[in-house]
């Protein structure tokens, strides 16, 4: 499968197959994508706990739930606890220290120097204000994406999902007062359709993106939104016209009560 398959079927699966189990070196491979995702300053503040459900103690199980659509985790043979590690940013110097020894930071015979006299010093002046929510946030994102398509290249589904009691998820996962909980990510084999139900609502383009200026709307080509759509990229506006009587087995089959929205 290409790359541009996955991004352009990427969906996000809600339904997953509870009794068919997630191969551990399968998890490892998004962990691994995730790990070399780009970050500021090369700090990789980005760490995760994951929960295999057939393994974990029941406190854990416990502790990872969520307050809207929570049977996801209910049926999920596996959840991801993403989260921001903020001490990572006091191992800072180091990390630019490695880059610059990479290569990948730098120019000229006075760089080493430079970075000890300038930027070094810079970073660490505002070293609490950069464990604030904010850029580690945005990097944490990039690593999650890059483990959320290497979940589809292997045939997964997954879903992000807000946690619920942060705090109690902390206390039973064992988590350092350090740790600031991003986002639960179930990790399972698809019940339903890979593209479950067509192409989620979008607002539209122009009103999202501009050029050169706030309110200046960047043009929308259609010929470049055909040439998406020519490589399966941008589905079929959802939903479906099977999609209710789909929703209606999985409901059945995988015992959900309710309206399946908690």
């Amino acid at each position: 499968m290409e790359l541009r398959e996955v991004i352009g079927n990427r969906r996000s699966i809600r339904f997953m197959l509870p009794y068919k189990p997630v191969e551990p070196e399968k998890v490892q491979r998004m962990l691994e994508a995730a790990r070399i995702a780009s970050h500021w300053g090369n700090v990789q503040s980005l760490r995760a706990v994951v929960v295999f459900k057939d393994t974990a103690p029941q406190e854990v199980i416990d502790a990872i739930t969520a307050p809207v659509a929570g049977y996801q985790i209910r049926i999920a043979p596996v959840v991801i606890v993403w989260y921001v590690e903020t001490a990572a940013v006091d191992e800072q110097s180091d990390r630019l220290r490695e880059l610059l020894r990479a290569g990948a930071l730098g120019f000229g015979e006075d760089k080493h120097e430079a970075l000890e006299r300038q930027l070094i010093p810079f970073f660490s002046g505002i070293k609490e204000r950069l464990k604030e929510p904010g850029m580690n946030e945005m990097d944490c994102g990039q690593g999650i994406a890059q483990a959320t398509l290497m979940a589809f290249e292997q045939g997964l589904g997954t879903c992000l999902l807000g946690g619920g009691n942060t705090e109690k998820m902390k206390k039973n996962l064992g988590l350092p007062d350090s740790a600031r909980i991003l986002i639960l990510q179930t990790v399972g084999y698809p019940a339903e359709s890979a593209d479950a139900g067509g192409q989620r609502p979008r607002q539209p383009f122009e009103k999202l993106f501009s050029m050169n200026g706030y309110g200046k709307p960047f043009p929308r080509s259609q010929a470049v939104v055909d040439e998406l759509i020519r490589d399966s990229m941008i589905q079929s506006q959802s939903p479906a016209s099977w999609r209710e009587a789909e929703l209606e087995y999985l409901r059945k089959a995988l015992a959900i009560k309710g309206n399946g929205l908690i």
